[in-house]
């Protein structure tokens, strides 16, 4: 009887869970996914990314008072909270903000939260979680994120919300952008036994609100499309092949420097990107 041979060892640890941001970031450049999900290398952080975690949080806040108390004044305060929170996490330390950089970051939250209250009236959403962590198995996938908040319409149905604080998409890729939220209408009928009745996209800068209806096809699309993102996600890691995948999404890439398609050598991405993120760390600028 003949020895079967042993299946390669994997060149690169095989994540073990995949959601929304990690599907997203490996179909639009394996290489990056490399770099942060499988390396787990930090990034510098950037302005507009944590300006979006300060008015996320702020919300959160402002949907743990009481509904009658939600008013433009106590979100103010929230906000306050917020960045009082994020004046010592390491994301706001290493933008290395001076004093008028600290000012117009927040005037930037102030103009979001403003806007906020023309899209919906707080005192009249049926909020039953924020920041709801849920997860799932596809075969031996876990699949799991965090839905920003869960609701009930008038007629008791699931409604599934996403604040965003960059630009809306144009109409040709607003499928795409709704593409996250399919994936929490997928997670909510795998751990809730339900399938929201509309998912939401509610973007600040502008004012606008996307929303649609999830189907059962909608649901299994993600069931599939997650598997086959997961077979190559598996395949990248067995073979070593993170091809880099240019695009414009390429100017806004903390790992730039390391991508061969730039010149860069990813082998030094390792411990060049955690040294480059610690001396941000190490002397920061004082904030006003």
């Amino acid at each position: 009887m003949t020895d079967l041979a042993e299946a390669p060892a994997p060149v690169w640890p095989i994540p073990s869970s995949l959601s929304p941001s990690r599907v997203s970031s490996f179909t639009s450049c394996p290489m990056q996914f490399r770099f942060s999900s499988v390396q787990r290398l930090p990034e510098p952080p950037g302005v507009a990314t944590t300006k979006g975690s300060v008015v996320h949080r702020a919300l959160e806040l402002l949907f743990v008072l009481p509904a009658g108390e939600r008013t433009p004044a106590a979100l103010a305060r929230c906000l306050d909270d917020a960045l009082e929170e994020y004046s010592t996490d390491p994301d706001y330390v290493a933008l290395r903000l001076d004093e008028t950089a600290a000012q117009k970051f927040r005037a930037d939250c102030d103009k979001l939260i403003e806007r906020y209250f023309d899209m919906e009236d707080p005192t009249a959403i049926r909020d039953i979680g924020l920041e709801v962590r849920m997860a799932a198995n596809v075969g031996t996938l876990e699949l799991r994120g965090i839905i920003d908040r869960l609701e009930l319409d008038d007629d008791g149905e699931l409604v599934v919300t996403d604040y965003k604080t960059g630009r809306a998409p144009s109409g040709n890729f607003e499928q795409k952008s709704l593409a996250g939220v399919h994936f929490y209408s997928f997670l909510c009928e795998a751990v809730l036994g339900r399938r929201p009745a509309k998912i939401r996209l509610m973007y600040l800068s502008s004012g606008e609100t996307i929303e649609t209806v999830p189907s059962a096809q909608s649901v299994r699309f993600i069931d599939t499309r997650t598997s086959a993102v997961w077979k190559a996600v598996e395949r990248a890691c067995t073979t070593g092949d993170f091809r880099p995948n240019q695009s414009r999404l390429c100017d806004w890439c903390g790992f730039q420097q390391w991508c061969p398609a730039f010149g860069g050598d990813p082998d030094r991405a390792e411990t060049e990107a955690v040294a480059a993120y610690e001396a941000l760390l190490a002397d920061p600028v004082a904030v006003g």
